[in-house]
């Protein structure tokens, strides 16, 4: 019987249990449902803009931080990282957060052609609010997946605090079984960027070398909260892609010696908008005004600027009502379009439009745009994209204004023969293919100021777009350089980082698991002290022998 072994029995309790229990207690533990340390997850992450206007910061100072997640109704500390959905946080918890909080984590919507118009309207207006102040701590911007889908939910219905506990032992309880999540951002320092912009422009020369000379101007860039994810579809691709196909109508007109108008056309292409006050026209107006050798400004008829033209039917932005006789007077009647007066205020930190910036050199301008205001805050929205309804306002503006341009060039009146009308109406034939592929084509382009090719030849939009306007006459390009000592504007990066999200438990999970497994082997060390004198004892009363050895 297994009894006659009991002194064997007895000699493998007292000798070696105790080492299989220590090791197979760390395996057991290790191997358990409830590993205090889960997989990281590894996210691609895009910091909030930064920036200095006439040396006012604006945006986020921060980029590196490594602090614990919590939602956006259970954070409490600049101890925390709130990670929350851009569509959830409001204005007011973004200030609160701006001012207590340690760093600030939104996800953008999984598909943002889903949002309803309140949805996409509450984004427009906290992308403003994030972006007119300055922030101190991190901010980053994150697409949606679904491992951000889940660890939102999870930070969301975790109970790491005791304010929903009814009882001390229940919130004993919940912060123990709750998961956590440590968040980490490590980046290089923040630095300046050299920033060094560009324009280009070209010419289609008029009937008489004197002639005056008509100004049509777009700014390529666009900006919003996100460097990375300017993509600018209205604000300011629907300009640049009307500017680029003005050109190839009136190039064709232009090449004919029979048909050529009598005034000149200018095209201007800009690398810097409203976000930074239209940096470079200012500096290309100086370039061509205020030096003697220079004449491709003596004479100019108007400048009609485009901007943000495919949301919607077109408007008059003037800084003078236009009057009768004048030609913008004369544009406005062959647009057909209402216009919008506003004065400028030079007392601003930023000028409204583009138009304004040749106003104040006293020149006759004007902006076409579907907006009804400068303050329109999706004109800087990470959501301005590529849409098809889009495309169809875009075509139909390129028509009018096409229309409307050749028709001041030529003076075509109600009285023009319909003859002529028609031949005009063939040559002002839109390419709605080749509208296409460029607003796709520069939609699908980051053109933040950040990463606009500073020269032509390193290719990217620039040498895109110059060697677009190529085809159809010649084309300068100048690169003006900010000045260091009293910068108009400074530009910061890195933009792009790495996430690291670790999925852990709370600190005092790791003091309750120190403490039971103290008690454990305690509770074994003492088993194995008291096991021997139980064992004898219990052959005894089986044996019915006084004494077992």
């Amino acid at each position: 019987m297994w009894l006659d072994q009991a002194d064997g029995f007895d000699e493998i309790f007292k000798g070696y249990l105790p080492y299989y229990l220590l090791v197979m207690f760390p395996i057991l533990i290790i191997m358990s449902p409830v590993n205090p340390v889960a997989a990281s997850h590894e996210f691609s992450v895009y910091r909030m803009q930064q920036y200095d206007l006439h040396t006012v910061p604006h945006g986020c100072r921060s980029s590196s931080f490594n602090l614990e997640g919590r939602s956006l109704t259970l954070w409490s500390t600049s101890r925390h990282c709130v990670v929350a959905r851009i569509q959830d946080i409001t204005i007011e918890q973004f200030i609160d957060i701006r001012n207590k909080a340690g760093a600030l984590l939104l996800v953008l919507p999984k598909n943002d052609t889903l949002l309803t118009d309140d949805e996409r309207e509450h984004i427009y207006l906290l992308e403003a609010v994030m972006a007119q102040q300055e922030v101190n701590l991190p901010v980053y911007f994150a697409e949606w997946s679904s491992d951000f889908e889940y660890i939102i939910k999870d930070l969301q219905h975790s109970f790491i605090t005791d304010e929903k506990s009814g009882t001390a032992l229940e919130a004993m309880f919940n912060t123990v079984s709750s998961n956590g999540y440590q968040i980490v951002v490590s980046t290089p320092a923040i630095q300046k960027l050299d920033s060094k912009p560009t324009v280009l422009h070209g010419k289609l020369t008029g009937r008489a070398a004197s002639a005056q000379t008509i100004v049509v101007a777009a700014h390529y860039d666009a900006s919003s909260v996100v460097p990375e994810l300017s993509f600018g579809a209205d604000s300011n691709a629907s300009g640049v892609v009307a500017l680029l196909e003005l050109a190839r109508v009136f190039s064709r007109l232009y090449g004919s010696a029979a048909v050529r108008g009598g005034p000149s056309i200018l095209f201007l292409l800009v690398s810097t908008g409203h976000s930074l006050n239209y940096f470079t026209t200012k500096k290309w107006l100086e370039e061509h005004l205020d030096t003697a050798d220079s004449s491709i400004l003596q004479d100019v008829s108007f400048v009609m600027c485009l901007d943000s033209i495919s949301s919607g039917p077109l408007k008059m932005h003037v800084s003078k009502p236009p009057k009768p006789g004048t030609v913008s007077h004369s544009m406005k009647s062959r647009l057909s379009v209402p216009f919008v007066h506003k004065k400028i205020n030079l007392a601003d930190e930023l000028l409204a439009w583009h138009h304004e910036r040749f106003s104040i050199r006293r020149m006759t301008a004007f902006t076409l745009s579907s907006l009804e205001s400068h303050k329109e805050p999706r004109r800087s929205s990470l959501l301005d994209s590529y849409t098809e309804p889009s495309l169809e306002s875009l075509v139909d503006n390129i028509k009018t204004t096409a229309r409307a341009l050749a028709s001041h060039i030529y003076n075509i009146t109600e009285e023009t023969s319909e003859e002529d009308s028609a031949m005009f109406d063939e040559a002002l034939n839109v390419d709605e293919a080749s509208v296409r592929s460029w607003y796709k084509y520069l939609t699908s382009q980051t053109r933040a100021p950040q990463f606009l090719t500073t020269a032509t030849q390193n290719g990217g939009v620039t040498g895109a777009l110059e060697r677009a306007m190529t085809r159809y006459m010649e084309v300068t390009s100048s690169v003006h350089v900010v000045d260091k000592r009293e910068p108009e504007y400074t530009l910061y990066g890195p933009t792009k980082a790495v996430l690291y999200v670790y999925s852990v438990k709370p600190a005092v999970f790791d003091l309750i698991l120190t403490l039971a497994i103290v008690a454990y082997l305690a509770l074994v060390y003492f088993a194995i002290q008291i096991f021997p004198r139980f064992y004898t004892e219990y052959a005894k009363l089986v044996t019915g022998k006084e004494k077992v050895y």
